[in-house]
């Protein structure tokens, strides 16, 4: 398998040169800003989907706790 850093380096290269087709007294992000910004939209928008398939499956549904009850509240005192 080859090394990434050498796909990586290899994809700059060819990217570079469409880079330098737009006025060098401008800065622009350019065409790899714009594919760094597409993939993280991208990632974003899939981590969005799995988290709303994940939160419909929760069934939480809380049981009242008779246990504790209010100082004011307990069966049989008077009333303030």
């Amino acid at each position: 398998m080859p090394d990434m850093s050498a796909s990586v380096s290899l994809a700059m290269t060819h990217l570079v040169p469409l880079a330098k087709e737009v006025d060098q007294n401008k800065v622009t992000p350019g065409v790899l800003g714009f594919i760094v910004f597409a993939v993280m939209a991208v990632a974003v928008w899939g981590l969005m989907k799995s988290m709303s398939k994940h939160m419909q499956k929760v069934d939480f549904k809380e049981a009242p706790d008779t246990a504790v009850e209010p100082a004011g509240k307990q069966a049989g005192s008077p009333a303030p």
